[in-house]
């Protein structure tokens, strides 16, 4: 199985595949503290990092948002006090796709 914080992502394109059922559960194997859950009616990748403090939730905030912005994929972060959620899903395509799963293995590794 491919490590997926080293894959890149790929540009994703409108009317993209989802995720198959089976491509989830083999990728939340390598991504245990994630969830998959669904708002706003679509299935979305979260987790929710602790921190000591604001300010160390405001510096992963920022790591994250120059991932995503090296990556050109963007995910939904709500920061608080000692806490950072971080959200992933394609827009594109209303659902998860592949780089959703190496996006939030990727949010792992900036810990």
């Amino acid at each position: 199985m491919t490590e997926l914080s080293s894959t890149s992502c790929e540009p994703c394109r409108k009317g993209a595949p989802l995720a198959t059922a089976e491509e989830i559960s083999l990728f939340m194997r390598q991504l245990p503290d994630w969830q998959v859950g669904r708002a706003d009616g679509v299935d979305q990748l979260s987790r929710s990092f602790a921190f000591k403090n604001f300010s160390q939730a405001l510096e992963f905030t920022n790591r994250v948002g120059k991932l995503a912005e090296v990556e050109g994929h963007h995910p939904a972060i709500l920061t608080e006090w000692g806490r950072v959620t971080v959200s992933w899903w394609t827009h594109k395509i209303g659902g998860l796709h592949r780089n959703d799963f190496v996006m939030a293995a990727k949010t792992d590794r900036l810990l």
